[in-house]
């Protein structure tokens, strides 16, 4: 696939904004197949080697945790129309799994996850730079809810995580990159006409690079 016919989308936002949504929202007002789905969260740092009590011990909503170099290699690959072998990450085990997932070179690209335009290289193969944004009280909702059904979590972990990580890595490092976004969301994954607005533009996008 020719670079000049692929469009990157940045997708940004707060855990439990509503990200996932957006993305999916697209993904469903476009072709089949048209998309490639790149989620930030598969490139956290590859911890084998580190003990249990060091891999437990990581703030996984610091820019640190994560593998830029990885990620901003392969979203170029992507661009310039080569397959990837995407990493998959466990939460269970704070470590990579084996199994990787080959992703092929699509009309549009979308990397999603809290901190996608946080780093300038990313920033640059973007096309199209996206924030979901939402209230602190519904995100910590939906990540209780997310975290005790996916992850094993307890009510009480989730919240004194949220308190202690999750708010502070946000102000400090995720609600900044507000400022870089084209495209702002507010109320998450709740604003349908926001949304529809998003996916028409992205739609047009697509049309343009098909003539």
């Amino acid at each position: 696939m020719e670079k000049d016919k692929i469009t990157i989308i940045g997708i940004a936002g707060g855990t439990g904004s509503g990200k996932t949504t957006v993305v999916k929202k697209i993904v469903d007002a476009l072709p089949p197949h048209y998309v490639a789905v790149v989620p930030l969260d598969s490139y956290y740092n590859d911890t084998t080697g580190m003990t249990d009590e060091e891999r437990h011990a990581i703030n996984f909503d610091h820019p640190d945790a994560f593998d830029w170099k990885l990620l901003h290699k392969q979203l170029a690959d992507l661009r310039n129309g080569i397959a990837i072998e995407q990493p998959t990450y466990s939460y269970l085990k704070c470590n990579r799994e084996k199994e990787t997932i080959h992703v092929e070179p699509k009309p549009v690209i979308i990397i999603e996850g809290i901190m996608t335009l946080l780093n300038k290289k990313l920033r640059d193969l973007m096309d199209l730079k996206v924030f979901v944004d939402a209230d602190p009280d519904e995100r910590l909702i939906r990540n209780i809810q997310r975290d005790t059904i996916d992850r094993g979590r307890t009510v009480s972990m989730v919240v004194d995580r949220y308190l202690k990580v999750l708010k502070p890595m946000h102000e400090q490092f995720i609600e900044p990159t507000k400022r870089y976004a084209d495209i702002i969301i507010p109320q998450g994954g709740e604003n349908e006409k926001g949304i529809g607005i998003l996916c028409s533009y992205v739609t047009g996008l697509v049309e343009k690079l098909d003539k």
